[in-house]
């Protein structure tokens, strides 16, 4: 779109859009019944062969451009990817950076960066999947991080910690943001941030190490330290001081596609409760014939419509170029607490077998409720939305 573009020419798709894409990741997701996720979640594995079967169909390269091996689908494309995978129970999320970090690499990595890097990560030869931003003492407030990494001729020397940096053991490369200018020496807080493509392959045991950090969920998380590791200076990404930027574009992008995987949450949650209403018969007539267990489901079933509503309109700003900060947002808060409601009114319709690992109800529970917390707390959003949207004095 020109950049007279506004936001009343964007039209946003109703019903089952990419209906290609869908039956296509339902047939690769009917190779990954409960089972493969409950022995995963067990061993604390991660999916290789489920990421190995989205990679070799594509999917995975949803959004680098053709000309560099992948698919150049639009963003609402990729995060129907994720939400038929979380719809059919698997949990894309141990893949699914790969998709959000190319908001960052696309729109402000150098035409030497792009070349590479994207074919190699569109072949599956390179796995882009650690994003390293949340630090243990700064936590969301991104701007006060405290790995710092000075220029050193042709390299920058990084010193610093990150935290909850999930699948930097499966990950050949991360995206790192640093400070390189001290927060006391910017006039706005900020500046002086920068991004790094860090090889992880290259750095790991020469000043990085990495750390795992065992969850509540299978989500391959670790930390990362960094004591003099060296970055060459061509891996800077959008300038020394522009990391912020980069980042955000990057952050837009990920509350959008992990709020795809909200709502296939929520759909697999009311679709399982509903049959399983149906089928259980307590004091001779079916569960589902009770107010008690209709009326939640019913109304998981109408938050999740409205919050696929909100992200639908999110995604296509995002792909016009246009601001979408305040949609990315509230469709994050919208989705996540839809999945959350729905993950409730199934586990209390199961009730005790909703306990049982057999039903994957359990681990699909816990899998739900990180999105109240990552990749951004809905306290945040509710703080964005309260000073940006509305204008009331800032909070934090």
């Amino acid at each position: 779109m020109n950049a007279a573009t506004t936001a009343a020419d964007v039209s946003v798709p109703l019903g089952e859009d990419f209906p290609e894409i869908r039956d296509s990741v339902r047939r690769i997701c009917a190779d990954f019944p409960g089972a493969y996720w409950r022995d995963l979640d067990q061993r604390e594995a991660y999916p290789t062969e489920f990421v190995k079967a989205l990679t070799d169909a594509g999917y995975l390269a949803a959004l680098i451009p053709e000309q560099y091996g992948g698919a150049e689908l639009p963003l609402r494309a990729a995060g129907v990817v994720l939400e038929e995978c979380h719809a059919a129970g698997c949990y894309a999320a141990a893949a699914h950076a790969q998709m959000y970090t190319m908001g960052s690499v696309l729109r402000h990595g150098s035409p030497e960066q792009k070349a590479k890097y994207l074919p190699r990560i569109a072949s599956g030869e390179l796995r882009l999947q650690a994003f390293g931003v949340t630090e243990p003492t700064t936590g969301t407030d991104t701007t006060k991080l405290k790995t710092r990494a000075v220029r050193d001729g042709d390299h920058y020397i990084v010193n610093g910690q990150k935290v909850w940096t999930s699948r930097a053991f499966q990950s050949d490369l991360m995206l790192l943001l640093v400070r390189t200018t001290p927060l006391d020496q910017i006039k706005k807080k900020t500046e002086g941030l920068s991004v790094f493509l860090v090889d992880i392959r290259e750095c790991l045991g020469k000043g990085l190490e990495i750390r795992p950090l065992k969850a509540m969920i299978n989500h391959n998380t670790t930390e990362v330290f960094f004591d003099n590791m060296r970055v060459p200076a061509e891996n800077l990404i959008g300038g020394e001081g522009k990391g912020f930027r980069c980042i955000l574009d990057g952050m837009n992008a990920e509350r959008i596609l992990v709020s795809h995987e909200s709502i296939g949450d929520a759909r697999w949650f009311i679709r399982t409760a509903s049959k399983y209403a149906n089928e259980r018969i307590v004091f001779d007539r079916p569960i589902g014939q009770n107010q008690g267990i209709q009326f939640p489901l019913a109304r998981a079933y109408a938050e999740m419509q409205a919050a696929d509503l909100m992200l639908r309109k999110a995604a296509a700003l995002f792909q016009a170029g246009l601001p979408c900060g305040e949609d990315a947002n509230l469709a994050k808060l919208l989705s996540s607490d839809a999945a959350w409601h729905a993950a409730e009114a199934c586990m209390q319709t199961h009730g005790g077998f909703g306990y049982a690992r057999e039903y994957d109800v359990e681990r699909r529970w816990r899998e739900a409720r990180i999105q109240q917390i990552a990749p951004v707390s809905t306290n945040l959003i509710l703080a964005y939305v309260g000073e940006h949207v509305l204008g009331m004095p800032r909070s934090y």
